[in-house]
Order: structure tokens, then C-alpha cells, then sequence
């Protein structure tokens, strides 16, 4: 039986920090605001690197299960 992974923590965290960034975003201050579209992009390049680990990481398993096989 496979269980699907629990990402509600992660997923309320994510929301909460977008509505931080939105309403900072708002600032008077060009400098902490400015500061709010480089947050943003570093946190994609973040989620896009996870995401590649993790294909990696299920390739590698994918290989030594088939090494294991034979």
C-alpha cells in the first residue's frame, strides 16, 4: 500500500510566506520592496532544484532496484 505524502504543512507555509511577501510588496520603502521579487525568484529556484533532486533521487532508485534484480 503506497501512501500519498502529507503536504498540507508545507503547502500552508508556502501560502502564509506569498501573503507575507504581497503585503511587503506594499512597503513605502523601494528597498523592501524591491527585495520581494528576488525573494520570490530564489524561493522558485529552491522548489525547481528540490524537484530535480527529487527526480534524481527516483532515478537512482529506479536503477539500483533493477541492478537488484539481476
Amino acid at each position: 500500500m503506497v501512501f500519498e505524502k502529507d503536504n498540507s504543512y508545507n503547502d500552508i507555509r508556502y501560502k502564509s510566506l506569498m501573503k507575507w511577501l504581497d503585503e511587503i510588496e506594499k512597503d513605502e520603502n523601494i528597498a523592501i520592496s524591491g527585495g520581494v521579487t528576488l525573494a520570490r525568484e530564489y524561493i522558485q529556484h529552491l522548489l525547481d532544484e528540490n524537484q530535480s533532486l527529487r527526480n534524481e533521487n527516483e532515478l537512482k532508485k529506479k536503477y539500483m532496484k533493477k541492478l537488484m534484480e539481476k
